[in-house]
């Protein structure tokens, strides 16, 4: 018992460990003659209390594994942390260098219930003449769903992420266009970098949030031109949303095209307040980001998260109306031979969207395998502390391993016991290898 609570509490909390057979052996090698010496440790997995080598599932959705979710919003706010202030491998400079925070929504499908706001952020009543709660399942559901355009929100999804990259292509030119340049010059005068995460509304339509960064032309190890200016990335941004377009199918007849809607908010960082009262710091920035990093269409919809194998299950799932009307629309329209590129059965759980949650450019800061990588050297070298001999310079190791897929999740015997664990909890503030 005190074994298996041992490996347990090795998962940190996972729910859903995924379940491997085999075995790894670690044999002594001389670095100077190559010589392969004795048997440092032998690990099988018959051997282990559970039977198996647990590994921990890295799910990033809080709704399939709160803890490896947790660990994943955690590397995403040190991550985006360190593009507004560096760190990380990053030079501090980079905070002197114009940052804004930017929100490009979808465009309307037809009017649904909402909370309108009026002077002093009082809540007016909605269309259908009701003050909704803020907790109101309501919120975000069709006001006459027989008229709401169902293929035009499921489309809209599908094309978020063609559009966001034909909107940072815009994004240059007009950069280039206000200093004066050529796009090919730009980019011996000045480089853009961003962070961006993609979040449901209430209604199923994507959004994004994104931190827009300009640099001079090495990145962030180089400071930008003096024409480079916040006023002049807001500029940018504006008109490059503005003209921003994707073509869509033609069904039915009608030919369907793509923008962001009519609100965009642009900020620059450390400006006005974010939301709820909330500083817009670096920090802050960070921890929004983060959280919608973890979460799916679940979260704002009541949604699945998870792919449907048949859409017969829909009737077994508990989910609200609008949703299953997403989810089918996504389903029929993925049947639709001149559609198939979309994969929209295969994305029908995601509302259409297909595209990563989270992403950046490349130079914008570190990345989040850099991030795991230094906290798995950091249990490594932790772990092997208390063997490390005089002569290391002088020994290496040779690793053989062989691991199969055995399943996932815990017996229930193993659940009851990981219940009893509660993994050590923390702030977005620490250190990534902790």
């Amino acid at each position: 018992m005190p074994a298996l609570l041992r490996q347990l509490s090795g998962l940190g909390g996972c729910t859903r460990p995924i379940r491997l057979d085999g075995h790894r052996t670690e044999h002594h090698v001389d670095r100077r003659t190559g010589e392969i010496g004795r048997v440092l440790h032998h690990l099988d997995s018959a051997d282990l209390p559970a039977g198996h080598l647990l590994v921990r599932c890295n799910n990033r959705r809080v709704t399939r594994c709160p803890a490896c979710a947790e660990t994943y919003r955690r590397d995403t706010f040190h991550l985006i942390t360190a593009g507004l202030r560096g760190g990380k491998g990053v030079p501090e400079r980079v905070a002197t260098h114009p940052r804004v925070f930017a929100t490009f929504t979808a465009p309307g499908f037809g009017p649904v219930h909402n909370r309108p706001k009026g002077p002093g952020g009082t809540v007016r009543p909605c269309r259908c003449g009701a003050r909704h709660d803020q907790d109101d399942a309501l919120l975000g559901t069709p006001l006459d769903p027989d008229r709401y355009d169902y293929e035009a929100a499921v489309l809209w999804n599908a094309h978020a992420g063609p559009l966001w990259r034909r909107f940072s292509v815009y994004l240059r030119r007009e950069i280039a266009k206000r200093a004066g340049l050529t796009q090919r010059a730009l980019r011996h005068h000045a480089r853009l970098s961003f962070a961006k995460v993609a979040e449901y509304q209430k209604r199923g339509a994507v959004h994004f949030h994104a931190v827009i960064r300009l640099d001079g032309p090495d990145g962030g190890d180089t400071p930008p031109p003096a024409w480079a200016t916040v006023a002049l990335l807001d500029d940018a941004i504006r008109a490059a949303a503005s003209k921003a377009k994707v073509a869509g199918p033609v069904i039915d007849g009608r030919a369907r095209t793509f923008a962001f809607g009519e609100q965009l908010d642009v900020r620059p960082i450390r400006g006005p307040e974010l939301d709820h009262g909330t500083e817009l710091t670096e920090r802050a920035v960070a921890a929004y980001i983060a959280k919608y990093a973890t979460k799916g269409a679940e979260t704002a919809t009541g949604a699945l998260d998870r792919p449907l194998r048949f859409i017969a299950e829909l009737a077994q799932l508990d989910i609200t109306e609008h949703a299953c009307r997403l989810i089918r629309t996504a389903w029929s329209l993925g049947a639709r031979k001149d559609l198939e590129h979309l994969r929209l059965r295969a994305w029908a759980h995601m509302l259409g969207f297909r595209g990563h949650f989270s992403t950046k450019s490349r130079r914008y800061s570190t990345t989040l395998g850099a991030l795991r990588d230094t906290r798995a050297a950091w249990r490594r070298a932790q772990a092997n502390a208390s063997t490390t001999g005089p002569d290391q310079d002088d020994d290496t190791t040779l690793v053989l391993a062989h691991w199969a897929y055995a399943g996932a999740g815990l017996t229930p015997a193993e659940e009851w016991l990981a219940a009893t664990i509660t993994p050590a909890s923390g702030t977005e503030g620490e250190p990534t290898h902790g």
